[in-house]
């Protein structure tokens, strides 16, 4: 399947944002405290890099 250039921009786009927010979520959980708030911030960072990956599979 190939793509416009419309759609491979919204996917960089997407791609940059989804990788902004698994290092907001790993600093997070690096700075929290507290157990449960940590794992929460790590699993929304997995979350996060999960989407990422699927994203990464629409460009191959």
């Amino acid at each position: 399947m190939s793509l416009t250039e419309k759609e491979r921009m919204a996917l960089d786009e997407s791609l940059a944002s989804e990788k902004l927010l698994i290092k907001k979520c790993r600093v997070m959980a690096e700075e929290c405290r507290d157990g449960e708030l940590k794992a929460l911030c790590n699993q929304l960072a997995d979350k996060h890099q999960q989407h990422f990956n699927i994203l990464i599979g629409y460009l191959q």
